[in-house]
């Protein structure tokens, strides 16, 4: 096996602090440098980058490292992972082991605790993972060849509404007032009739979460149905969302208005009245994004969901000519490739894909590339590194989720993660005790951690 570089880049709480240790070794060797990526106060968010260094291609990798006592890796995604006590060997899958010449790729893994690697080779070449002096800053890391750059420029200065303006599609993707294309990415809302704590609808939070976890948009969940919801509290769920709305304008950020509903055929002359009303007071601002079913039920796209659709947008459009609406598939938002048999007509509409990957893979990606190649514009407003059912046993699916993550990356499809409350759920971001104003470093739950990351 050639010569390679490994970059190893690990979020150590406290004791790398953003800083990056790398140590000259032989040519014949590896070099290895620890970064800090994300941290809380129980453990660590570590990536690993594998860069090939040399003048011709290779076909695979391995990566080993021990752990000290009292640190685990609890999971790991992007590689193949084999644990012998406190010793971790990654090896490549098979969409990412072979490598160019100067080609990279990466890993990802969850730690409890607080130590960093040990005894690391690459390949079978020793190399030590620790020691030097560390410069500043951590350097940058190369996306993998499967991966294409970022969609959206480095953020400058100001807020996501003064970078981007108002937004528009273009093609089968957003742009900004410019017309450089935009992913955004942030969390959704909880069922606001069932939230445990008012956390989407407090402006210091909104503003929390757009500074330190770069957060750009953000979804209000209005349930509708329920006991509580819309249709039996009207007012309490208008108060609600315009809360939401009104401190997105205040903090720069984008706001999805979901009418979050599974049978919005039901009640589509409260829908109309809905979103006619908001069109008018709030179509005027950029930062509105409207979102008219989120999850049908196993209806016809022809028969039901389109004719739904058809009469909300025109509401919408009777005051709100140009902001974004998302619609919403059939089978909770996951036949994608129907809407796309038979598209509405208008400007500015997007299709709405959920995924929870522990149930949902390649096969609803192939949907969606379909869809995409028939021209639709998608965003993702809901998702989970879960089951479907929003992971009540805990358990999170972190490399379908990050092959999910790569894909909306590669199409510039935007996204907003399940689900910004409290609870036991894989998809609760945050733990018992997070303050409803934000500072949840030391707070984040289930799939929260890797949710972060992949805004920043």
């Amino acid at each position: 096996m050639r010569t390679l570089r490994l970059v190893t880049s690990l979020a150590v709480a406290g004791l790398l602090a953003g800083a990056v240790a790398t140590i000259a070794t032989p040519a014949s060797a590896a070099t290895a440098a620890f970064s800090v990526t994300n941290s809380w106060g129980s453990g660590y968010q570590g990536q690993v980058t594998v860069t090939n260094d040399t003048s011709a291609p290779i076909s695979g990798w391995r990566v080993e490292f021990d752990l000290p006592a009292g640190t685990s890796i609890s999971q790991s995604w992007n590689a193949q992972q084999v644990t012998a006590g406190s010793h971790y060997t990654f090896s490549n899958t098979t969409w990412n082991g072979a490598l160019a010449a100067g080609a990279s790729t990466s890993f990802g893994f969850l730690v409890n605790g607080s130590g960093t690697p040990v005894n690391c080779t690459v390949n079978g070449a020793g190399v030590s993972c620790s020691g030097g002096t560390p410069p500043t800053t951590p350097p940058p890391t190369t996306p993998p060849p499967t991966t294409p750059p970022p969609t959206t420029p480095p953020p400058t200065t100001g807020t996501p509404v003064e970078r981007y303006g108002q937004l528009r599609v273009c093609g089968t993707t957003m742009c900004d007032r410019t017309g450089a294309r935009v992913q955004l990415r942030g969390v959704s809302s909880m069922w606001l009739n069932w939230e445990t704590a008012p956390y989407a609808e407090n402006l210091s939070a909104l503003r929390w979460m757009r500074d330190n976890w770069n957060l750009q948009v953000i979804r209000a969940a209005m349930g509708v149905e329920p006991a509580g919801a819309y249709l039996s509290d009207p007012g309490r769920a208008r108060a609600q969302v315009e809360t939401i709305i009104n401190n997105a304008v205040s903090a720069g950020v984008y706001v999805i208005v979901d009418w979050h509903a599974h049978e919005a055929q039901n009640n589509q002359s409260q829908a109309v009245a809905f979103f006619g009303d908001l069109a008018r007071r709030y179509g005027h601002l950029p930062n509105v994004i409207w979102e008219t079913w989120n999850e049908p039920l196993q209806f016809s796209w022809t028969g039901v969901i389109k004719p739904y659709h058809q009469a909300v947008v025109s509401a919408i459009r009777a005051a709100d000519p140009d902001n974004i609406v998302v619609l919403g598939t059939p089978t909770w938002s996951q036949d994608v490739d129907a809407a796309a048999a038979s598209p509405l007509s208008g400007t500015n509409l997007m299709y709405t894909l959920h995924f929870y990957s522990c149930t949902h893979g390649a096969s609803l990606r192939a949907k969606g590339d379909a869809a995409i190649r028939a021209g639709l514009a998608l965003f993702v407003t809901e998702w989970g590194a879960s089951n479907a059912d929003g992971g009540l046993d805990g358990r999170a699916c972190l490399p379908e989720a990050q092959s999910w993550i790569d894909w909306m990356r590669a199409n510039g499809i935007s996204w907003t993660a399940w689900k910004l409350d409290v609870g036991t759920d894989t998809t609760n971001l945050l733990s018992p005790g997070a303050p409803v104003t934000g500072g949840w470093n030391n707070y984040l739950h289930g799939h929260a951690p890797f949710v972060v990351a992949n805004m920043r």
